[in-house]
């Protein structure tokens, strides 16, 4: 009988501890086709949590000040989903900035495993017709 006890005490901790999260991105990387310059795109992408803890979002940083990213929200359950939502401004860098581009977004979090996750973007842009 104290041995069944004890299992089942050892039991709902562990249940109660939780377990790991383990982050994942629906997509890693995109590419945006032919922008014209000035434009603004606004994209998500799905942030999951594969594990059994909760996933703490804890920053959530880009290559560029042309880009702004955010995940909401920032605590996702076991098995839940968020956004991963990006603003890239074409014009950030003048009229004159016309190419191939590549942007990255990096999300960290208290997955242990991989604490820190990428996702990439590139586009062509082209001058805006006067």
């Amino acid at each position: 009988m104290k041995l069944v006890v004890v299992l089942a005490a050892g039991l709902l901790l562990a249940a109660c501890g939780g377990g790991e999260p383990d982050i994942d991105l629906a997509e890693s990387q995109t590419d945006l086709g032919t922008v014209i310059n000035g434009e603004i795109l606004e994209f998500e992408v799905v942030v999951e949590n594969l594990g059994s803890g909760e996933l703490l979002i804890e920053a959530v940083t880009t290559s560029c000040g042309c880009t702004t990213a955010e995940v909401t929200p920032s605590a996702i359950a076991p098995g839940g989903t968020g956004l991963l939502e990006i603003r890239y401004d074409s014009g950030a860098h003048g009229p004159d900035e016309v190419g191939q581009i590549m942007r990255q977004v990096f999300v960290a979090s208290n997955d242990p495993d991989e604490a820190e996750v990428e996702f990439r973007f590139s586009a062509d842009v082209i001058a805006a017709q006067s």
